[in-house]
């Protein structure tokens, strides 16, 4: 299924709070410096038009979001939609989410990883370029905190059993943890305009979760 044609940004929208580039991304990167607090936070990689960023960020205002999205248009586009609904706990990059992940966020920082419905790459010759990688997988379980999580979904079943694959082999990472498809509630509800639009065409979705060691519990007082 191809992307349908973006609408146009309000020209009078100010994108400056909720719009970066890599290089204008503070090191190390980190709720504390993009934020200023210090909440939990989360990465998407790959935003699309921006509805699991919008819908979290609203839904959980004790929580950060960073989304990355390497097409400038939708980066954009996604900035826009938070810069509309005035949400200070989210902000976009434009740029690769592959560097990011590798140069800019450092060991145990976020709290949930997040990579919706990425793009195939259907050719072999191509799939070098599929963004689940052993690289990007090696990054996700180092930055991740303590019981911390992967949220892994797409719509192409060979995808998911090569990546499922590769997680089992490049990481120590918990899982796959099933997730079950819950019923949308509203015309909105879906986690990505993707997972909307492939469940309306009664197409399937295949979803999994990974999580790292929870921390340790700590020690009761000795006798």
């Amino acid at each position: 299924m191809g992307r349908r044609a973006l609408r146009k940004i309000e020209p009078t929208l100010d994108l400056k709070n909720h719009l970066r580039t890599v290089e204008e991304l503070p090191l190390p990167c980190s709720a504390a410096t993009l934020f200023n607090c210090d909440l939990p936070l989360e990465v998407e990689v790959g935003s699309g038009k921006g509805l699991f960023m919008q819908n979290a960020a609203q839904s959980h205002p004790d929580r950060c979001y960073l989304g990355i999205e390497v097409m400038r248009k939708y980066a954009h586009y996604c900035a826009a939609r938070l810069a509309r609904h005035e949400l200070p706990n989210a902000l976009m990059v434009h740029g690769d989410g592959l560097r990011v992940f590798h140069e800019y966020l450092r060991d145990q920082t976020v709290a949930a990883v997040h990579v919706y419905f990425p793009d195939p790459w259907w050719k072999a010759r191509h799939r070098k370029r599929r963004v689940m990688n052993e690289q990007l997988l090696k990054d996700v379980q180092r930055v991740l905190v303590p019981g911390g999580q992967l949220h892994f979904w797409t719509d192409v079943a060979e995808y998911y059993e090569t990546s499922l694959e590769l997680i089992a082999a490049k990481t120590s990472l918990i899982g796959p943890l099933p997730v079950p498809e819950r019923p949308a509630t509203g015309d909105l509800d879906y986690q990505t305009h993707f997972e909307r639009r492939t469940r309306l065409h009664a197409e399937a979705v295949y979803r999994a979760e990974f999580r790292t060691a929870a921390p340790l519990a700590p020690e009761g007082p000795k006798k």
